[in-house]
Parts: structure tokens; sequence; C-alpha cells
């Protein structure tokens, strides 16, 4: 019996599994469940201002708040990440956003002077919950996948945002014409207090994990994975963070560069985040359910593009070309596609102003390889750090871009200049990376 035992385990040890799959799919839905969550005021935001008495600038501020907050947090949510781990830090962020979404659903409740300001603290504190998600993404991709695998599960995870508009659009603006505006809150928030039980189930460090064989942590050490990333404590860790660390990041001629890259990049995803339903009612006079129809096919190109995007980029890792080159063709030919939403100015049909639409989004996706690129080149010691202030850059986009269309939209009555200022970013998203960024490697910190 014991012989047979003994037999059993050296034959597990010799079958890899897959779990980092499994891990990749819960990322996935978390991620797609967390940009739901901030484009749920998208989508009620006509009914909201209706009901509220909110014009476009009011509409702008709110979306702002998120921005704000989930600007000011990263850093501190890095530094946590680096410090507590990655499942710790999330669970809490994603229980607290959930419910903080949840609560959108009763501002109704209160009186109407009260309400505007209820919503910017709600949107508030769902981006000051929400900002270790997408740093603590990145922790998990460089734990669980090698480098040859790092850029399609980085895209996978990514591209949940556009999963997320072309799956929840549908049925929020389903929800906002049938129930009220009110349950698109309510039924998200309940989504996300269940995924919630579903992270600490099932989400563990690779070496930890009950269901991982020998020979995949191999695979994964060998590979370049970062297998000990929450269990080798390193002195950034313990002592907090050391910030000779974040001034040789933000000395690096590459690191800026991709830092200011991924802002550009941000504020086309944040015009489709908080404008882009109600430029379809405001400018094209469509109603809010079909809206809730139509958003979905820019979306589903946006999927498809992220994930097409990373797995070229890692194709041709595998066909011998440099990372450098690898991570930087799919960015460039996806800005310049993105560019094509300026086009949308200059026709009436519906149905070619969709189809811009799609294929802008689908250059998005295409070149959106951030969060690859950092799981590329953060430093060892600090990714957790190096991903929130990734995300500082990238999220000022989140403030930014919702109060200048707020207030172009305001001021000149017409989408029209709104449309150029995101085309434009796509060129200078495609710019950074062109001639700012150099080789793409590993930053080596100075110890001090």
């Amino acid at each position: 019996m014991n012989i047979q035992s003994q037999s059993r385990t050296i034959a597990q040890t010799k079958v890899r599994t897959h779990i980092r799959y499994y891990i990749l799919l819960i990322i996935f839905l978390i991620t797609a469940v967390n940009y739901a969550d901030r484009a749920t005021l998208s989508i009620a935001g006509t009914e909201v201002a209706r009901e509220l008495g909110l014009d476009a600038a009011d509409m702008g501020q709110i979306f702002a708040a998120f921005g704000w907050a989930y600007l000011i947090m990263q850093l501190p949510g890095g530094w946590l990440l680096d410090k507590f781990g990655s499942k710790k830090v999330y669970t809490y962020s994603l229980f607290f956003w959930s419910l903080f979404t949840l609560l959108q659903g009763f501002v109704g409740w209160f009186p109407l002077a009260y309400g505007a300001l209820t919503l910017f603290i709600l949107r508030f504190m769902l981006g000051f919950s929400e900002a270790p998600s997408f740093p603590a993404n990145a922790r998990i991709v460089a734990a669980w996948f090698p480098t040859t695998e790092r850029g399609t599960a980085s895209a996978i995870f990514n591209s949940a945002q556009y999963f997320s508009l072309a799956l929840f659009s549908p049925l929020l603006g389903w929800l906002t014409y049938a129930w009220g505006w009110e349950h698109v809150f309510i039924v998200m928030g309940v989504i996300g207090f269940v995924l919630t039980l579903v992270w600490i189930k099932f989400i563990h460090n690779p070496p930890e994990h009950p269901h991982i064989s020998k020979s995949e942590l191999e695979f994964l050490k060998d590979g370049g994975a970062v297998v000990d990333i929450d269990h080798k404590k390193t002195d950034s860790a313990k002592n907090g963070p050391k910030w000779s660390y974040v001034r040789q990041m933000l000395s690096s001629r590459m690191m800026l560069g991709i830092f200011f890259g991924q802002y550009f990049i941000n504020s086309i995803t944040w015009f489709f985040l908080t404008w882009f339903p109600i430029y379809l009612v405001q400018e094209k006079g469509m109603s809010i359910l079909k809206v809730g129809m139509i958003a979905a096919i820019p979306a589903l190109c946006g999927f498809a593009g992220g994930v097409l995007g990373g797995v070229f980029s890692d194709f041709l890792i595998k066909r011998g070309f440099s990372l450098t080159v690898a991570r930087k063709i799919p960015i460039v030919l996806g800005m310049l596609l993105a560019t094509s939403i300026i086009l949308c100015n200059y026709t009436d049909n519906n149905a070619l102003v969709v189809t811009l639409m799609a294929l802008a989004f689908f250059g998005k996706g295409f070149g959106a390889l951030g969060w690859p690129v950092i799981a590329d080149t953060a430093p060892k010691e600090v990714i957790g750090l190096c991903g929130g202030i990734f995300n500082v850059f990238g999220n000022v986009a989140s403030i930014v871009t919702p109060l200048v269309i707020g207030y172009m939209v305001k001021g000149l009555h017409s989408f029209n200049m709104a449309l150029i200022f995101v085309g434009c970013s796509a060129l200078m998203a495609m710019l950074c990376y062109l001639l700012v960024v150099g080789e793409i490697k590993r930053l080596e910190l100075k110890k001090q």
C-alpha cells in the first residue's frame, strides 16, 4: 500500500498541471466586474442626471471622483501589496468596492440637494477601494506565468475591460430600462460579494496552492515567474517603500516612457467607460435600451484586440524577436487603428459610427500592452509599488478625460472636439513607445 501511494505520488509529480489558467480565469472575471462597476454610472448616467438635475459638467466631476481616489491610493496600494501580499489586500479591495457600488443604488433616497454630493462621495470611495486591483493583477501574473506566456496572460486580464462592456452593457441597459437605474448598482454590488467568496477560496500563491504539481511549479520557476513574490519578503516589504527606489524608477527614461504611454492609452479607455454611451444617446439620438446593445459591439472588438495583441506579442518572442520589438509592434499598430475614432466626426450614418468605434476599440485593445511591459520591466523588489506608480500615471486620465470632455461638450454643444482629443491621445501613446521608451528590459535597482 505504501509502495502504491509512493508510486502515485511520483506519477503525480510528472504531470504538469495548469492551475495558472484557473487563476487567470478568476482574475479575468473579477477584472470584468471591476470595470463594470466603474461603468455603471456611464450606462445609468442619462437617467441619473435627469433625476438628480445634473448637467454635463456636473457629471464630468462625478465621473472624475473615481479617478481622484484611484490616483491617490495607487502608491499606498502598491506598498500594501508588497507588504501584505496580493491575496489579502485584494480580498478587502473587492469587498469594499462591491459595497460602495451597491450603496450608489440608494442615492435616490437622499434629498435632491444632497444627491449629487452623495454620489460624488460614493464614486470617490469606489475608486479608493479599487486602487490595488491592477497592481495586484500584475503581481499575480508575474508570480504565476513565465516570460513567454506573460504577454498573453496580462493581455487576457486587461481585455476583461472590453469583455465587461460587451457582457454588462446590454444587461445594465436593460436593468435601467426595465427596473430603473438603482438596480444597476444593486445587482453589480451583489455579484461582487459573491466573487469575494470565490477569491478567498481559490486564490493562493504558487508554492502554497494545494493542487499545483511540482512540474508546473518548476516550469514557472525556470521560465522566469516570480513564484515567491509573497513568500520571500524583501526589505522594502518589511520596512515600507524605499523612496530611493521610487526616484530611480522616475529617473529612468524607459519607465517614464511606459508611464506616460499608459496615461494616453487610458485616455481612450476612459472615454469609452464614461462618455461613450452618453455620446450615443445625446449626439446620435439612440435610446438607452439600444445603447446598451450597441455599446457591446465595440467592446467585443476591444476584447478580441486585447487578447490578440498579447498573443501576437508572445508569438513574436517565440519566433526569436527581441522583447522590445515584440511588445512595441502591437502597441504602434494598435494606436494607429485607434485614431480612426476621429472619422466619426465626418459621418451621420450610425452604422458607420459604430463600425469606426469598433475599429478604434479593437486597436486600443490590440495596443494596450502596458501591463505586460510592466511585468517585464518592474524591479523584482517592488513590483507592486512599480505597478502603483504606473497606475498613478495611467489613471490621471480617469480624472482629466471625463472633466475635459464634460467641459468640451458643455461649451461646444458637440462631441467633435472630444473625439479629436481621444484620437490624439492614441498618437501620443504611440510616440511614447517609439521615441522615449527605448529597449524594454527589467530595471535593476541600485541598493542604497
